[in-house]
């Protein structure tokens, strides 16, 4: 398992059970992380985004006031919203389908179920840092790319276009311009 520097990251932690919480803070700190803020729910999350610097937020899919979902519409859709871009990854022991399905669709970068392990959070945290998803944008999403890979036989309106190639030049540019 590769090994990053995560002690520069603000992460943005919204749950509203304080034991999760605090075992969510705890792997943090075990990744080095120490700027980490908390929310108890979805309203205190989007204050939390309009008057601090985040880098990432980890949210948990059901929130009293606004759920986890709710949560990323608003982060995602809204003109006004601090950091549209944002990587989120949500946390949920609903794992129903459907319900992943409706958390990539409202813009969330990554999914992990509950329980939690550190290792796979720390994952999903190092995936995030080191191969973000491009933003899309159509007439009914705005967020990070739902796809992981390119399907041949599909030919609906919003079919990419670009060429793996295309992707790698991309990727490449990419590094190029942050570590150039």
């Amino acid at each position: 398992m590769r090994i990053i520097d995560m002690s520069a990251l603000n992460v943005l932690i919204v749950d509203s059970n304080q034991y999760m919480l605090k075992i969510v803070r705890a792997m943090l700190r075990g990744f080095s992380i120490s700027n980490i803020r908390e929310a108890n729910d979805g309203a205190v999350a989007l204050e939390e985004l309009n008057t601090h610097l985040i880098d990432l937020v980890i949210v948990d899919y059901a929130l009293e006031t606004l759920n986890g979902v709710e949560l990323v519409e608003l982060l995602r859709g809204a003109e006004d919203s601090p950091n549209r871009f944002v990587p989120v990854i949500m946390l949920s022991a609903y794992t129903e389908k459907w319900r992943i399905e409706t958390a990539r669709d409202a813009g969330i970068s990554e999914f992990l179920r509950k329980p939690l392990c550190a290792k796979d959070l720390y994952i999903r945290i190092v995936e995030t840092i080191e191969h973000p998803r491009k933003f899309i944008r159509t007439n009914r999403y705005f967020g990070p790319d739902r796809r992981r890979h390119k399907l041949a036989n599909y030919s609906g309106e919003e079919r990419r276009t670009e060429t793996q190639e295309d992707l790698t030049n991309n990727a490449n540019d990419l590094v190029d311009e942050l570590f150039g």
